[in-house]
């Protein structure tokens, strides 16, 4: 099992589908990732198949 690296309050991107926009981690359930985006609204993510990329809190 991979171990996940995000918490709640965390900025995220889905380098993926990049036209979500940045996301902030709402809960992590095992490697379930809900992430509210600015443009497509809450989804969930599995981590192990998606690589979502962390942005430095100072960078939004």
């Amino acid at each position: 099992m991979m171990l996940i690296d995000f918490e709640p309050g965390d900025f995220v991107s889905n380098p993926a589908n990049k036209e979500w926009g940045i996301g902030q981690v709402q809960s992590v359930v095992g490697n379930k990732v809900t992430v509210n985006f600015e443009n497509c609204g809450k989804k969930v993510i599995n981590a192990e198949n998606i690589n979502l990329k962390k942005i430095d809190n100072e960078v939004k």
